[in-house]
């Protein structure tokens, strides 16, 4: 029987007073994540009584017809059901609240004016709000634009701070689009900001399972000793969505799958089932602990990566056309829309270890998840009763159902030695209150508090594009054979030739299907 609320959760305290500078307001990103996280904050008391949010965009906007939009799009997101929003209303006193907190200023982002305008509107909203002159400014804005409104801040005198007050930067992905990119970046950045003011933003770090991945190793002594080269075969992470790029052919064009997923989201997720033990679980400790996990990773071979492209199919479940058919796609595009690599980890504890990591669009299944496949048990044993065991694994699923599962032999009920594979399940929802969360709540609050822990610093950004180089490199001069894959299904058959050419002796090894649900994986080809 599933059992809910298993004590009293613990909200957030409240964040101490500041203004929050929404740059690109009127974006989608800020539409679609950040109000609503920032609702979520305020209804459950998250937020200061000292806050404002002022938006900055150079649309024709003002402040009474920026809330309007914001408050329809709310609306819509909970009329519609779909998306990351997950209120089942929207409660009028926070609502009421919250836009009250909002001011605007319109301009030109390149203008040194808007700059001196907002100023002046941080000085009588700290008069008026209470922020006490703390300013958090959010980049929800092309990558482009990074650089220069960090430099127009600066030299606004906007980024100084003093013994009483603090100046933050949230930015968000990308950063940069390669290893000179992210390096440029960086060094302009650091000639404004020191590194305790910037947050390099990932969403998929505000998870809860995410989040817990540090608590299943750390704070259990049942999994650590088993989390080596010794006890694992090999580690799966995956990130595979049903959509297409939909109306995003033109960013997609310039980006593809590698670059949108790999250095940022898929590499923090490797880093935190390979770091080790941190001395404490402050920012500084974990992220060491993190980049020491990315230095050790040698550059990524082509011959250990593979990249994909979806064609048309009509499956039973509607049709869908080829990426070369989407709005703002070239006929003859050569981006991919998947991307599977095989990685190393040069350390004492995962030599040998393969991380095979994968994400596609238009594939079988939308899943996010972490599965960790552990080294066979000598089968003398069995082997009048079997024809090969199957590797227990450990599953952490992220998205869609946050869970984790176990995945061991037993014996089946009879009077001969029959095995079979069983499985153990944890699910978030069973056990826990559910809490409201587009995965952003977690992320403002920290970067409000100044814990940095979940955000990526200069040099693990810098080891992400390090790894990849060479592929990118590679894949720029070099014409695929696109499409190669069908839309919805499993990928391409060249990412199944990848994992299984270096299979372990008594375990073959496969992708385990994105389609897998409630089912368990079927027993490996003898």
């Amino acid at each position: 029987m599933a059992r809910k609320s298993v004590g009293k959760r613990r909200r957030l305290a409240p964040a101490g007073p500041c203004a929050m500078v929404l740059f690109g307001a009127t974006g989608d990103l800020a539409a679609r994540l950040v109000i609503p996280a920032l609702y979520d904050l305020e209804h459950t008391g998250a937020l200061a009584d000292g806050f404002a949010l002022i938006g900055v965009a150079r649309g024709e906007d003002e402040v009474n017809s920026w809330r309007d939009g914001l408050r329809k799009n709310l609306d819509a997101m909970v009329k519609s059901g779909s998306g990351t929003f997950n209120a089942d209303t929207i409660d009028e006193k926070t609502w009421s609240r919250l836009s009250a907190r909002m001011d605007f200023v319109q301009g030109d982002l390149t203008e040194p004016a808007l700059y001196a305008e907002l100023s002046t509107v941080l000085e009588k909203t700290a008069k008026a709000r209470g922020t006490k002159g703390n300013v958090l400014f959010y980049l929800a804005v092309a990558d482009r634009m990074f650089g220069p409104i960090v430099d127009h801040l600066a030299t606004a005198k906007l980024t100084e701070e003093t013994e009483t007050t603090w100046r933050r930067v949230v930015i968000e992905k990308p950063f940069g689009h390669d290893l000179a990119s992210a390096k440029a970046l960086n060094a302009q950045i650091a000639t404004s900001l020191a590194e305790s003011q910037v947050f390099r933003i990932d969403h998929f770090l505000g998870k809860e399972t995410v989040q817990n991945i540090l608590a299943l190793r750390f704070a259990n002594g049942l999994f650590e000793p088993l989390w080596n080269r010794e006890r694992i075969d090999h580690v799966q992470i995956t990130a595979a969505e049903t959509v297409g790029v939909e109306k995003r052919g033109n960013f997609y064009e310039q980006t593809g799958a590698l670059r949108d997923m790999m250095p940022n989201h898929m590499f923090s997720l490797l880093t935190l089932i390979a770091m080790e033990p941190p001395v404490s679980l402050s920012a500084d400790d974990v992220r060491t602990q993190k980049a020491q996990v990315l230095a050790a990773i040698p550059a990524v071979s082509p011959r250990r990566a593979v990249r994909g492209q979806y064609g048309a199919s009509d499956n039973g479940k509607g049709s869908h056309v080829a990426y070369r058919q989407e709005p703002d796609v070239a006929r003859d595009s050569t981006t991919e829309t998947y991307a599977a690599l095989e990685l190393e980890i040069d350390n004492w504890r995962w030599a040998g270890v393969p991380f095979y990591l994968r994400t596609g669009k238009h594939l079988a299944a939308r899943v996010t998840e972490i599965a960790i496949c552990f080294k066979t048990a000598p089968q003398r044993l069995f082997n009048d009763f079997t024809d090969g065991l199957r590797p227990n694994w450990l599953v952490m699923r992220i998205a869609p159902d946050e869970s984790i599962s176990l995945q061991f032999e037993a014996k089946k009920l009879g009077s001969t030695m029959e095995l079979a594979p069983v499985r153990m399940d944890f699910h978030y929802a069973d056990w826990f209150e559910k809490v409201p969360s587009v995965g952003y709540e977690i992320l403002l609050h920290d970067a409000m508090v100044g814990d940095q822990t979940l955000f990526m610093r200069a040099d693990m950004v810098e080891h992400g594009w390090r790894i990849l180089q060479p592929l990118i490199d590679n894949w720029a001069k070099t014409t695929p054979d696109f499409p190669n894959y069908p839309s919805g299904s499993e990928g391409p058959a060249q990412a199944d030739t990848l994992i299984a050419r270096h299979s372990a002796k008594g375990t073959e090894r496969q992708w385990r299907p994105v389609t897998l649900s409630d089912k368990l994986p079927q027993q490996p080809k003898s």
